[in-house]
């Protein structure tokens, strides 16, 4: 029923008032207790042999909600009630902006993908941190919360702006991620290079370790797929010199290529980040590059173009232990999680793999040897 939903309803509102509504009724429907347990039962059944230990914590699976749909914190038990394993919240910055003036956001029906530049539109990370500490959790899915610059702080002070978050955040977060890769901050991919990233993520480090004494935050940065291959090698060798948790490969992509929309359509949209299936192959290929350089020294996360049990399966092979979506949820629906976790069990079943630990890198393991 929710293609048909999809096609009548949604497509005939704008992209960012139908988020807001699908959001309002997923956030609605989990402050009802009956309900909310009737609806998890339907849409997140356990599946064992999916249970999966990261970051020193245990998760019934690896699938979970990419940053950007819960940018604020408000809808962590309903994300969770509709079968996300974890959930990233955010992008969330120093400082309260807007984001960037709409019409920000748009569907490619035909590739089904998204172009965004919300432009990190958050209520800034002291009103996100007291949404936190006041959280009487109903459901308990692994907490990512993930940070950004705020758009007026120049470059030259970005280091300070990731640091008052850190220190407002970390304490809530079960990971950290410094998001240096997304398209609709000006000048925030500049970010990435080494010498930039080194004193940033350095420095966040330190103030998570200062702020949160009793255990250690493990902290990721999360890139482009549009850095050059060589670039990719150099982020993955500091991630491991600064003795780094994470990687999460990848954000959105500027590029636009081989899509099937036409291109007119496109360069009236303009700027933004291509989310979705375009997304797919360019994202596996740089998470295949990173584990092929930094093996199990740290945890990748697979994210970009991933829609079925399939993909998801594919990045396990390709080096991933967790795995993320989002596009795809705005285009399958509810039900989208319940099919990831199906397919994935059986998918281990029918595999020589024990447990799906075990699955990870598999097929580059193989490819090297």
């Amino acid at each position: 029923m929710y293609p048909l939903f999809f096609r009548l309803f949604f497509t005939r509102l704008d992209p960012e008032r139908a988020h807001h509504l699908a959001f309002g009724w997923i956030r609605g429907v989990a402050r009802i207790p009956v309900l909310r347990t009737f609806v998890a039962a339907a849409l997140a059944p356990r599946h064992p042999q999916l249970r999966t230990e990261v970051f020193g914590r245990r998760m019934h699976g690896p699938f979970g909600l990419a940053a950007g749909f819960d940018k604020n914190a408000t809808g962590i038990d309903g994300m969770a009630m509709l079968g996300f394993d974890h959930v990233e919240i955010g992008t969330v910055t120093a400082q309260p902006q807007p984001g960037n003036p709409k019409k920000r956001l748009f569907r490619l029906v035909k590739d089904r993908a998204l172009i965004n530049r919300m432009g990190f539109n958050n209520d800034g990370s002291a009103a996100v941190a007291a949404r936190l500490a006041a959280r009487k959790a109903v459901f308990k899915p692994v907490l990512g919360v993930n940070i950004g610059k705020t758009k007026v702080v120049p470059e030259a002070e970005a280091v300070a702006d990731y640091v008052t978050s850190t220190e407002r955040l970390a304490r809530y977060a079960d990971y950290l991620v410094v998001n240096v890769s997304s398209p609709n901050t000006p000048g925030l991919r500049d970010l990435q290079a080494v010498e930039h990233l080194r004193p940033l993520l350095s420095a966040v480090r330190q103030a998570a370790d200062r702020t949160v004494t009793d255990r250690r935050v493990p902290l990721l940065v999360k890139i482009a797929p549009d850095l050059a291959d060589e670039d990719i090698d150099a982020v993955a060798d500091l991630a491991v010199e600064l003795g780094l948790d994470g990687i999460i490969a990848t954000n959105t992509t500027i590029g636009r290529e081989g899509l099937k929309t036409d291109s007119a359509t496109v360069e009236a949209i303009g700027a933004g980040g291509l989310s979705g299936a375009p997304l797919k192959a360019r994202s596996l290929e740089v998470l295949r590059r990173l584990y092929a350089r930094v093996g199990d020294r740290i945890t990748l996360v697979g994210v970009g173009g991933i829609e079925t049990a399939d993909d998801a399966w594919e990045r396990i092979l390709a080096g991933a232990s967790l795995v993320q979506g989002y596009s795809a949820f705005i285009y399958q629906g509810p039900f989208w999680c319940r099919a990831i976790h199906k397919g994935l069990a059986e998918r281990l079943k029918a595999s020589p793999y024990p447990t799906l630990a075990a699955a990870v890198g598999a097929d580059v393991k193989e490819q090297s040897e």
